[in-house]
């Protein structure tokens, strides 16, 4: 398992809401029609104490799945414990574990960083299941290897 691109989309939070959806839905399309993926993975919206953050996470995710539906692309959601298990072994992990297992399963140099940008492909490897996991880990491992090696 590699990361062919990562990111986060920015909006300003001085922006109206619908534009700020429209930028994200915008960024997204283009995403989709570059790297035309089979799926999209995104997280479940977890609802917190916050509910005015809860309902801005949710008409994110609503801008992302209409970006994907636009194109064909089937959409799959993830709990955020399904997530860290997946990537960290635990449901429990920190934001810093599961940017440091991220890293590590996709042999990147430096954990992946802004976290939301970590959280994004900690959800595209819970996607590829325990068959994509056990072979990012073998990656990550020849990756570390060769590391050492060239030192």
């Amino acid at each position: 398992m590699v990361a062919l691109d990562g990111g986060v989309v920015e909006t300003s939070s001085d922006a109206p809401m619908e534009q700020r959806l429209e930028r994200i839905h915008a960024a997204l399309a283009e995403l989709i029609e570059w790297h035309q993926p089979a799926a999209m993975a995104l997280e479940d919206l977890y609802f917190g104490k916050n509910v005015h953050s809860a309902m801005a996470v949710g008409r994110a995710s609503g801008a992302a799945m209409l970006a994907a539906a636009q194109h064909g692309v089937r959409c799959f959601t993830y709990t955020p414990q399904a997530i860290k298990k997946s990537v960290c072994g635990s449901g429990g992990a920190g934001k810093e574990q599961v940017q440091r297992m991220v890293g590590t399963l996709l042999g990147l140099a430096e954990p992946p960083t802004p976290d939301h940008a970590a959280d994004a492909l900690a959800v595209a490897i819970c996607h590829g299941g325990a068959t994509g996991r056990e072979a990012a880990t073998l990656a990550a491992e020849e990756t570390a290897s060769q590391r050492m090696a060239a030192r």
